[in-house]
C-alpha cells in the first residue's frame, strides 16, 4: 500500500471538461475545412488532425508527441480535445468529426466494427497493461477479503462489458471464482461511488487509481493486470477505413510521429512523468509514484490476436476477428 501523499482530483469533471466533450458533436468538419488539399506543400493530404483523448496515463505518447515538435516535424497540426469515456468519441469519429480517438479502448472499437456501426483500423497502439496501473480497490475495513468474494457484489468500471471486465473476468475464471455485478461509473466519479457505499469495490485505471488508494485508504484487493491477462493490449490510436485510405500519407504521418513518441515513453520513463501534470490533473510529486503502462512502439498482431480471442471466449465478439486486417500498414 503506498503512503498516503497529497490528494489527487477525483471527484466530478470540471465545468471545462465537460464543455470540451459537448462541442464534439459541434465540431463536425472543422478539420476537413481547413486544409484539405495539398497540405501546405508538405505533401500530405491534410496537415490538421483533430485527436479525442482521454486523462490516462495511456495518453502519455500523444502529449510527448505534441510538445516536442514530433507531429511539427511530421508537417501536422494536431489538436486534441479531451473527453472522460472514447466512447464518448465514438459517434464523431464515425461522422468525421474527429479524425482520431486517443486511448481508444479496443473492446469497444472491436465490437463497433463488428456490428458495422464503425469500420475501424488502428493506426498504432497506445498501451498494454503493466502491473498495477488498473488494480481492484476495496475500502480499507471491507469485508471483501479475496477474489472469491466478489461474487455478486457491485463493482464499477468505467464501461460495462469493457476490458476492465474482460479482463476482471478472465483473472477470477482462472482463480475459479464467481463473477460480481458491474456497475458503470465513469473514472472521475469511482472514488466518490466507493466512499458513499454505492459500490463495493472500484477497479481503476491510473491516475485515479492511486487517487482513490490516497484518497480514501483503499486497499488492492487484486492487480488487474496480473496473470493470465498480463501485458494484454488494453487500447490503441484508431480511425476509420475512410480516414485512413483518403489519407494514407497524413496517417502514416501520425503513425511516425506516435511511434517516436511511445520509444521515448518507454525508454525515459520521465518524460512520462513530465508530461501527466499537464494534462491528468495530478501534480508533478504525484506523477512519481504512479504505475505506468507499457507503450508499445510496434503494434504485435499477437498481442492483439490474445485480446480478440479473449473477447470471442467471453462473448464479446460473436466470431474471431483477424486483427491483422485493421492494422494501417
Amino acid at each position: 500500500m503506498p503512503t498516503r501523499r497529497a490528494r489527487f482530483r477525483t471527484g466530478k469533471p470540471t465545468v471545462a471538461a465537460i464543455a470540451l466533450v459537448m462541442t464534439l458533436a459541434a465540431c463536425g468538419g472543422d478539420s476537413d475545412d481547413s486544409d484539405s488539399s495539398n497540405a501546405g506543400g508538405n505533401g500530405l493530404e491534410r496537415s490538421s488532425i483533430t485527436v479525442a483523448a482521454l486523462p490516462l496515463a495511456d495518453d502519455a505518447p500523444l502529449y510527448i508527441a505534441q510538445d516536442r515538435g514530433l507531429f511539427e516535424k511530421e508537417g501536422l497540426d494536431v489538436r486534441i480535445q479531451p473527453v472522460q469515456q472514447s466512447i464518448q468519441a465514438l459517434p464523431a469519429l464515425s461522422k468525421g468529426q474527429v479524425d482520431v480517438i486517443a486511448s481508444a479502448n479496443y473492446v469497444t472499437f472491436l465490437q463497433a466494427h463488428e456490428k458495422g456501426t464503425l469500420d475501424l483500423r488502428i493506426l498504432a497502439e497506445g498501451a498494454r497493461v503493466a502491473p498495477h496501473m488498473m488494480d481492484v480497490l476495496v475500502p480499507q475495513d471491507s469485508d471483501i477479503r479475496s477474489v472469491a468474494d466478489l461474487k455478486g457484489k457491485k463493482v464499477a468500471v468505467n464501461i460495462l462489458n469493457n476490458i476492465q471486465s474482460l479482463t476482471l473476468n478472465a483473472i477470477l475464471d482462472q482463480q475459479g471464482a464467481g463473477r460480481p455485478e458491474y456497475r458503470q461509473i465513469a473514472f472521475p466519479q469511482m472514488g466518490p461511488a466507493l466512499e458513499k457505499g454505492q459500490v463495493d469495490a472500484v477497479h481503476a485505471a491510473e491516475p485515479f487509481n492511486s487517487a482513490i488508494q490516497n484518497d480514501l485508504n483503499a486497499r488492492v484487493l487484486v492487480d488487474g493486470g496480473s496473470a493470465p491477462v498480463e501485458s494484454i493490449p488494453i487500447s490503441g490510436y484508431v480511425t476509420t477505413r475512410g480516414y485512413a485510405s483518403g489519407n494514407p500519407k497524413t496517417a502514416a504521418a501520425f503513425k511516425r510521429a506516435i511511434t517516436a513518441a511511445a520509444q521515448i515513453a518507454t525508454q525515459d520513463r520521465s518524460a512520462v512523468r513530465e508530461e501527466l501534470p499537464k494534462y491528468a490533473k495530478v501534480t508533478a510529486d504525484q506523477a512519481e509514484s504512479i504505475r505506468l503502462p507499457a507503450y508499445p512502439a510496434t503494434t504485435d498482431v499477437t498481442q492483439l490476436r490474445r485480446l480478440t480471442e479473449l473477447m470471442k471466449k467471453q462473448g464479446l465478439l460473436k466470431k474471431a476477428i483477424d486483427p491483422g486486417t485493421l492494422l494501417v500498414k
